[in-house]
């Protein structure tokens, strides 16, 4: 994760995100660069957008967030007595089954 981290940090500053680049980043950290790994980085992200992937990722990110959000908010409402009497007496008939 540390490099891909970088990597975004040098895409922030504006930096080209190549191997000497990430090299000195994580080298930066007090870590020791593991080159096969940096030079992988590099080759997967030359064919990628980054301003463009990020954009999709915080899209992604967002959706999944209000669909969860809905139904919390609809279990918050109290129920009218009525239903809670049914789903009362519904579970006593249950226990009764089970002794």
């Amino acid at each position: 994760m540390e490099y891909i981290y970088a990597a975004l940090l040098l895409h922030k500053l504006g930096k080209p995100v190549n191997e000497e680049n990430l090299t000195s980043v994580v080298k930066a950290t007090g870590a020791e660069p593991d080159t096969v790994k940096i030079k992988a980085l590099t080759s997967a992200l030359s064919e990628v957008n980054i301003d463009e992937a990020l954009k999709n990722a915080a899209t992604m990110a967002a959706a999944p967030v209000a669909a969860v959000a809905a139904p919390a908010a609809a279990k918050t409402e109290e129920k009218p007595k009525e239903e809670e009497k049914k789903e009362e007496e519904a579970l006593q008939g249950l226990a009764s089954l089970f002794g």
